[in-house]
């Protein structure tokens, strides 16, 4: 979800000043294409937290 957050951010669909935490970090270390495989992943079946 961060990710997705980033990306729009990236592309200018939503504004940077609405990031937080991870999602902020990732908008500016991280490349379009990065932000785009990282958005792509499903979080279905995924556990929520390493246990």
């Amino acid at each position: 979800m961060a990710a997705g957050a980033a990306l729009a951010a990236k592309r200018g669909e939503r504004d940077k000043s609405s990031l937080l935490g991870a999602s902020k970090k990732m908008a500016e270390s991280m490349s379009e294409k990065q932000l785009k495989d990282f958005a792509r992943t499903k979080r279905k079946k995924l556990p929520t937290k390493k246990a």
